[in-house]
């Protein structure tokens, strides 16, 4: 068993497509069949980065675009030791937003790129399964408290949306869309499914790099 190592699954998907939900009860299916699984949330808010970062997207401070998108960055490199750790130790986690939505979010916005979006990430410990939830916009501003975190208007999401989409045709990466719309138990099996695969596969390969 020694050597064996869990795997780092992502969740994405625009603002209100059920991300944390389908985290948690993946989470709670995993450690139900006994398996070692932890939640991992991004931006990670409990720290310095973090707490700037919370307020940012509260809306009670402002930042220049530049500076967010790099303490954003800087939010999950403070976390990779612990990522590595966790995996070494043949622990799976589910990661609620990745570097994904960093560069999906910032490259909407006037004058960004997605290649120097991605440039501080690259890197990263490299997911082994991205789950990405599917979502339209109009269907995503009728679910509850949508609008009350900067970026949840539905211009700006489909904006992102279109760079998810660019992301996406990166065949290093294993992508999986799921439709976000159909009831919460039927996303779950579909999720809990791929994840199962990608947590077999995951145990005798190294973490790889993203973006090398």
């Amino acid at each position: 068993m020694a050597g064996r190592r869990g795997a780092l699954i992502v969740l994405e998907g625009m603002d209100r497509a059920g991300k944390t939900t389908q985290c948690r009860k993946l989470v709670a299916a995993l450690l139900e069949s006994g398996q070692r699984a932890e939640l991992l949330r991004f931006p990670e808010r409990s720290t310095e980065i973090g707490k700037l970062l919370s307020s940012y997207l509260e809306k009670k401070s402002n930042m220049e675009d530049h500076t967010v998108h790099l303490l954003f960055s800087a939010n999950r490199w403070e976390q990779v030791p612990l990522i590595k750790e966790k995996l070494s130790q043949g622990i799976t986690l589910v990661v609620d937003r990745y570097a994904f939505s960093g560069v999906a979010f910032t490259s909407a916005k006037e004058n960004f790129s997605i290649d120097w979006c991605k440039q501080p990430d690259v890197g990263l410990p490299k997911p082994d399964l991205i789950l990405f939830l599917q979502l339209n916009s109009l269907e995503a501003a009728k679910r509850g408290d949508f609008g009350t975190e900067r970026y949840e208007n539905s211009a700006f999401q489909e904006k992102a949306l279109q760079c998810f989409c660019q992301l996406m045709k990166d065949d290093s990466l294993n992508w999986k869309t799921i439709d976000a719309s159909q009831s919460i138990e039927d996303l779950h099996k579909e999720i809990y499914s791929l994840s199962e695969e990608t947590i077999q596969m995951a145990r005798d390969t190294p973490i790889g790099e993203l973006w090398k």
